[in-house]
């Protein structure tokens, strides 16, 4: 009997919970499925999202009382080689979103696979890229 899944949910550490909280829930239209207790607004360790059928877990990569007050630049660089891709059928209407939102974005572009896709980074440098058939 072959295995079953259904769905992925991945989990990144995040060096500021609220503004990586406001980045995906204000911005990109997430909704907080779940959280660990709460300290203040969009102030806790570990949550998860969902948006449609996406999900996506977000937890503090320091304890709260031992992180630094500056995100380690070597975390970020590791960052990377991450990128989380979205199915978005209308790309162009995202780009004109974020544009509006105030993001400074290149235009879409089509892949020579065939996706029309746009790319932004989240506050703690990875990658995002909606997508979809050109």
């Amino acid at each position: 009997m072959a295995l079953k899944v259904q769905g992925l949910c991945p989990l990144i550490q995040v060096f500021d919970m609220p503004t990586s909280v406001r980045f995906y829930r204000d911005l990109l239209g997430f909704e907080i499925f779940n959280s660990s207790p709460s300290r203040s607004a969009d102030d806790f360790d570990w949550c998860r999202l969902h948006h449609g059928d996406a999900a996506l877990m977000l937890n503090t990569a320091y304890e709260f009382d031992s992180r630094p007050p500056m995100p380690d630049s070597t975390r970020a660089t590791a960052h990377e080689d991450t990128c989380f891709y979205i199915g978005c059928p209308d790309v162009d209407e995202a780009y004109k979103y974020f544009r509006a939102k105030g993001l400074n974005l290149d235009e879409p572009k089509v892949a020579p696979y065939g996706m029309k896709q746009l790319y932004l980074k989240d506050p703690d440098g990875f990658e995002i890229c909606f997508q979809w058939p050109a």
